[in-house]
């Protein structure tokens, strides 16, 4: 049964919708969490085949794009079955009923326990992905989920949320594990919903992170991206451009993950520059940089016209040549970071802000600017040949995650040859205000209970603990 005209947010009282879903989910939660690790499994692979199925991407990815105009179809369809594959390899990997640690030496055991109903909000930039992502991680923990979805995205959230009902019909469980609140969607009935489930996971707008957080219900909420990559001397350019490209031009950049500026050596920076060109970059010059500038923000915000656009309607809207239509990406240099540079923000559009530094320490210290100004938290990346480099950037800046010689969209929310666990919310620790600073993932969604035995006594002395300072400075 769909649930997507269930009831009628406009005649009903926002709290009795959430209530409702909310009693609903709790039935279907009570009967699953009887289940052993095999038949939550099952419920996993469930969930990940209504959306992994070929059929059902592409469908899915049309009405995304038919609905929103973000991003492009053959890329959302390779991001839903990419994401889906690579979650549910994590998932089935990992313990998540019953007995999932033991440490004999410390005397614990920890048991793994359903935390109940989840509310999921989701943004419009992945109405389909991020939903079933989501959905694969409750179900995991043998939680029931209610998704909140973006507004402008909900038919596609709809939909996935039917499959998702079906699949879960089809081996035999409560379909009201998976619901999704009544359209239309507003800030009322989002609310009331984060006031009503156990916990509450928030990727989209700030404004809902923000909410989420008042609630008064555990919250899980992500930050901006806004990534800065550099390129040193050592890198090899024709592989930084490539995965530069490819990274920038995924879904037309609707990735929190994009990168956003590139800061190159001076050393290498024609030649750089060069390569990027070969990958597909128009260079913009200093007359079409002011109308990219003036088109992409109007009144201070994103052109919401223009984000997650093909380049023909960039070069459109920013009277560029066809050569740029024809182009990938568009290439615009900068030298400021702050208000008043806005190109040294988040775009979510083909368009990367370029920076020239004197040497790696210049570089280092315009990433931290660009990071000041907005994305701290959540990632950098680096091109280099000289790892120590990397681990320097490790050391210093304040982000969750530092990427090298990665195709950073490709990398940070989880890849195959990337440890990271796939995921398509990235949390940004204290620095952005989030709960977590890590990818995401399925122990989230768990209780944890902590069974403790006794062991041989461990009680130092207190000359072991407290003999260096006294030495140093007396009793």
């Amino acid at each position: 049964m769909s649930l997507a005209v269930a009831v009628d947010s406009r005649s009903a009282d926002a709290h009795e919708i959430a209530a409702d879903l909310v009693r609903r989910a709790r039935i279907a939660q009570e009967i699953f969490a009887e289940a052993d690790q095999a038949r939550t499994d099952e419920a996993v692979r469930a969930i990940a085949w209504s959306l992994y199925k070929p059929e059902h991407a592409k469908e899915l990815a049309e009405l995304a794009v038919e609905d929103t105009g973000l991003g492009n179809v053959p890329d959302k369809i390779i991001k839903k079955q990419r994401k889906t594959f690579g979650t549910l390899r994590d998932l089935l990997r990992a313990k998540s009923v019953g007995e999932i640690e033991r440490d004999d030496k410390r005397g614990i055991v920890k048991f793994a326990k359903p935390i109940g109903v989840v509310g999921a909000i989701t943004p419009s930039t992945n109405p389909g992905a991020t939903p079933v992502n989501k959905a694969m991680m409750a179900i995991k923990g043998r939680n029931a989920v209610i998704i909140a979805p973006s507004p402008l995205g909900y038919r596609t959230t709809a939909l996935a949320v039917d499959y998702m009902r079906a699949e879960l019909t089809r081996i035999g469980l409560p379909e009201d594990l998976v619901q999704i609140l009544p359209s239309p969607v507003t800030k009322d009935t989002t609310q009331a919903l984060m006031e009503a489930v156990d916990l509450v996971v928030v990727t989209g707008s700030q404004d809902n992170v923000r909410r989420a957080y008042m609630s008064g219900t555990p919250a899980i909420g992500v930050g901006a991206g806004n990534v800065p990559v550099i390129i040193d001397e050592t890198a090899d350019l024709a592989d930084a451009a490539e995965k530069i490209r490819a990274s920038k031009t995924f879904d037309n950049a609707t990735s929190c993950s994009s990168e956003n500026a590139v800061i190159i050596v001076d050393e290498i920076y024609d030649d750089a520059i060069a390569a990027l060109k070969r990958a597909g970059a128009y260079l913009v010059d200093a007359a079409q940089k002011t109308r990219v500038q003036a088109e992409l923000w109007k009144n201070g915000k994103l052109n919401r016209h223009l984000i997650a656009r093909d380049m023909p309607v960039l070069a459109d809207a920013f009277g560029l040549p066809e050569e740029a239509a024809a182009s990938k990406f568009l290439l615009v240099e900068e030298t400021g970071v702050g208000r008043a540079y806005p190109l040294s923000g988040e775009k979510l559009a083909l368009v990367l802000t370029v920076y020239r530094a004197k040497d790696f320490a210049a570089a280092k210290q315009k990433v931290r600017e660009i990071l000041d100004f907005q994305g701290r938290g959540h990632s950098t990346g680096l091109h280099t040949k000289n790892l120590a480099r990397a681990r320097e950037l490790a050391e210093d800046l304040p982000v969750v995650r530092v990427l090298v010689n990665f195709a950073h969209t490709f990398g940070n929310g989880g890849g195959f040859d990337s440890g990271l666990e796939f995921t398509l919310t990235m949390g940004c620790g204290s620095w952005q205000k989030n709960s977590i600073s890590e990818n995401l993932n399925y122990k989230h969604f768990l209780n944890i209970t902590h069974l403790v035995v006794p062991i041989p006594e461990d009680r130092p002395s207190e000359e072991e603990l407290f003999g260096p300072h006294w030495s140093q400075y007396g009793l």
